[in-house]
């Protein structure tokens, strides 16, 4: 039987409470056994001039995992061509991992754009979606099919990383909004704080 996977993607620039939160609830509530959280290292959909380096967000992505046997840091996007297309890692991990059966995580937000990804109806066909709930998502704009799955109670945190980069840059305290090794990592090295 194959183990099933969660596949968390973002640029987590830098990963926050709110990503553990999620991957918690969906290694706890769900069928998933593991959860990797997939470092982009460029989004098609997002300019990469405001990223920190890659291996920097792997450091803190691998630094707020590691202590939950559930959890797992993948740098699998880091030896593809960019930008990175889900379609194309997706394939990848099949042909890497065969035991395993992986499932797209990702916000409700993320439905409303779905139909703009590369290859989606692909996606559709070959995989699962766990999408969890996001506020002011207007449900009637959410694309809907039955490899879709909407889980409304996972709690929701108003919380983003461009919120936490512009706090720090303002000198504001983001301490906890963070695990408390990124938090340790950041303000060792000064990302996010010194501009």
């Amino acid at each position: 039987m194959k183990t099933k996977t969660g596949l968390f993607f973002g640029s987590f620039n830098p990963m926050h409470v709110g990503h553990l939160i999620i991957g918690s609830y969906m290694a706890d509530f769900t069928d998933l056994k593991e959860v990797w959280f997939v470092v982009s290292p460029q989004n098609p959909f997002k300019q990469s001039k405001n990223l920190l380096n890659e291996y920097e967000r792997l450091e803190m992505a691998r630094l707020a995992t590691e202590d939950d046997i559930r959890f797992k840091a993948s740098d699998i996007e880091f030896f593809m061509s960019r930008p990175s297309y889900t379609i194309d890692t997706l394939l990848h991990l099949d042909d890497k991992y065969p035991n395993r059966e992986f499932v797209l995580i990702m916000g409700t937000d993320n439905l409303e754009t779905f139909h703009k990804w590369k290859n989606y109806e692909q996606i559709l066909e070959h995989y699962h979606i766990y999408a969890y709930a996001r506020p002011g998502v207007d449900s009637s704009k959410m694309m809907k099919h039955d490899s879709i799955q909407v889980f409304e109670d996972v709690p929701q945190m108003e919380i983003s990383a461009t919120f936490i980069r512009n706090a720090a840059k303002n000198k504001k305290s983001i301490q906890h909004f963070l695990p408390a090794k990124i938090w340790g990592y950041i303000e060792r090295w000064g990302f996010y704080i010194n501009g």
